[in-house]
């Protein structure tokens, strides 16, 4: 199977303090892989070092067989191959819902007014959200800002998808909707890195979840290795607390 992403040995810091100390990582193409763990271990910073948001200290980000960290890589076409989700919507308030899914694609990718339009009322309707495409995002609900953030990503027809903790600006009872698409997407191939703090969810919808802690991958499995028989000490501990709180 081909790796869609692979990562090694990445080191990432802010001043003195080293945020990701030395991650391994492989996903293949079609594969979901959830990051679990505390805030502040390093999941953020790891979606977006892959993206080329950040820059990294060391290592090697490897995308469908390019070197994307390598020197003189054009980092805007790589970000095309590479959807981005961030938990705060980053829409466009002055534009409608599709003026904000077609910019991308006609900007980058070269589609005429008429194709972006129509790629975009397909995946707005596909999600629910065809009677939306003429609001602007704070007519909207947090769910629907957040699924027009998904399509809007999707619009670039990316290889990789990362998802950085799309549910948490939400409202509980907007949560489902939101990953409800996610589902969807995990149906269809869709090859996504996903941070979340939502264990039900990652239990379902991953082929693998990796456990971060302190900036590293400290365990990684199936959902069932990981939420039923964690290994290390402290995935139980982790796990432990979300159980308690009643959130797996």
């Amino acid at each position: 199977m081909t790796a869609a992403l692979e990562i090694q040995g990445l080191r990432k810091s802010f001043g003195k303090l080293e945020v990701l100390r030395g991650i391994d990582l492989e996903v293949a193409e079609h594969e979901v892989v959830c990051l679990i763990g505390a805030s502040g271990s390093g999941k953020s910073t790891l979606l977006r070092c892959i993206n080329l948001l950040e820059p990294i200290d060391a290592g090697r980000v490897t995308v469908l067989g390019e070197e994307i960290t390598a020197r003189g890589v054009n980092v805007n076409r790589v970000r095309r191959r590479i959807g981005i989700v961030f938990q705060s919507f980053n829409l466009f308030p002055h534009m409608s819902v599709l003026r904000n899914v077609t910019l991308g694609p006609r900007k980058a990718l070269g589609l005429s007014r008429a194709q972006a339009e129509e790629q975009a009322t397909a995946l707005l309707d596909r999600f629910g959200l065809a009677e939306k495409r003429d609001e602007y995002p704070d007519r909207l609900s947090g769910g629907q800002q957040q699924r027009v953030a998904i399509v809007r990503a999707l619009a670039m027809e990316p290889a990789l998808l990362l998802l950085d903790e799309v549910t948490s600006a939400l409202d509980p009872e907007l949560v489902a909707e939101v990953l409800d698409v996610i589902r969807e997407l995990a149906a269809g191939g869709m090859t996504m890195v996903i941070a979340t703090h939502e264990m039900g969810f990652a239990r379902d919808v991953a082929n693998r979840v990796c456990f971060l802690d302190a900036g590293q991958i400290l365990e990684q499995g199936t959902p069932a290795e990981i939420f039923t028989a964690p290994r290390e000490e402290r995935t139980q501990q982790f796990l432990q607390r979300i159980v308690d709180a009643g959130r797996l």
